[in-house]
């Protein structure tokens, strides 16, 4: 089947059909329409490839994840492809499973795929594979990280500062004894800037940072469980638990069910991300929102206007984490009346 083929039926040329497929708005409403039913009862497929020999894009965005796992990025990627399916683009997913080699073979497989622009989560990679994306010539944008002080584009929020909040929010609660079950930090920036900005905020409250009450592990429920298990068998027992995630701070409360701890009269949780989990769990879970839909929706934005026009630069866009307190937080049980 050909472009040939759907001219001959529809009774007009090939500039015509070509016209139609490419440029819908210059073929009028009658004809255009004629067209596509001809199209549509034949089965025809334009030839994507030689479209984008003449035009120099393919219409596709690649975007590579650290995992599938996560219903934080699977939102960020509703977000993004609902953006780009407005605007006509197709969206080529990979995943990284946290690891930077697998992201640079990621990077490579999509840039020789002809992609026209890529999303990646996070700043933190090495220069080599910046400069290739650099002089690929092809868009990029970091997303769920912001960073002032890199000279990336990106559409994120400040992790540290997150931890901080948190922080804040607990010590007014009178908490002294704050635990913390972070993610693995290890090749993964917006962990590691989780787990200072936490140490950041302890300082500033007066409060200490007790390594024996700091864990790391893999954002999984079953994760969560076992470290809160681990740390309710040290001492001094904590008061509070910071968890690196919702999918921790679930994994968390969920071992608190199950040995009889109180939430939050005996051991207040929280997490971070905002997922909608933390809002039907009992207690809900108090814990960082972020606009993770948003997030995709403007970096979608941000590399189509860099498409439009090369004079466009690249931008740092911040979004707002705001803290949303629900039930699994409150005083410690040594400060109530």
């Amino acid at each position: 089947m050909s472009v040939r083929d759907v001219a001959r039926s529809a009774g007009v040329s090939i500039a015509t059909v070509s016209r139609t497929i490419n440029s819908p708005e210059m073929v009028r409403p009658v004809l255009r329409q004629r067209i596509e039913k001809v199209i549509t009862e034949l089965g025809y497929v334009p030839d994507g490839t030689a479209r984008a020999l003449v035009s120099r894009q393919t219409k596709t965005i690649g975007a590579i994840v650290p995992t599938i796992d996560n219903a934080i990025f699977s939102t960020l990627i509703r977000g993004l492809q609902t953006k780009l399916q407005e605007n006509d683009y197709t969206l080529l997913l990979a995943s990284s499973n946290y690891s930077p080699v697998q992201e640079a073979e990621e990077v490579r497989t999509l840039l020789i795929r002809g992609v026209d622009g890529i999303l990646l989560v996070g700043n933190q990679r090495s220069q080599a594979l910046y400069d290739l994306l650099d002089n690929s010539g092809k868009p990029y944008v970091n997303t769920y990280a912001f960073d002032d002080r890199l000279d990336h584009p990106c559409v994120g929020f400040d992790n540290w500062k997150a931890g901080e909040k948190i922080v804040e929010h607990l010590a007014d609660l009178g908490h002294e004894r704050i635990a913390i079950i972070a993610g693995i930090t290890t090749d993964n920036d917006r962990a590691l800037a989780r787990v200072q900005g936490i140490k950041t905020g302890l300082s500033q409250n007066g409060l200490q940072f007790n390594a024996e009450q700091y864990l790391e592990c893999p954002y999984t429920i079953e994760a969560g469980r076992a470290a809160l298990r681990t740390l309710m068998q040290r001492q001094p027992k904590p008061t509070a638990v910071i968890c690196g995630n919702d999918i921790l701070a679930c994994g968390a409360l969920f071992e608190c069910q199950r040995r009889g701890i109180k939430v939050p009269e005996d051991l207040s949780i929280v997490g971070i991300d905002g997922l909608s989990i933390g809002g039907h769990v009992t207690p809900s879970l108090t814990t960082i929102s972020v606009p993770f839909y948003d997030m995709g929706e403007l970096a979608a934005s941000s590399l189509l206007n860099r498409f439009n026009s090369e004079n466009v630069p690249a931008k740092k866009i911040q979004m707002e984490a705001t803290l949303l307190v629900r039930e699994s937080t409150a005083p410690p049980p040594r400060s109530r009346s």
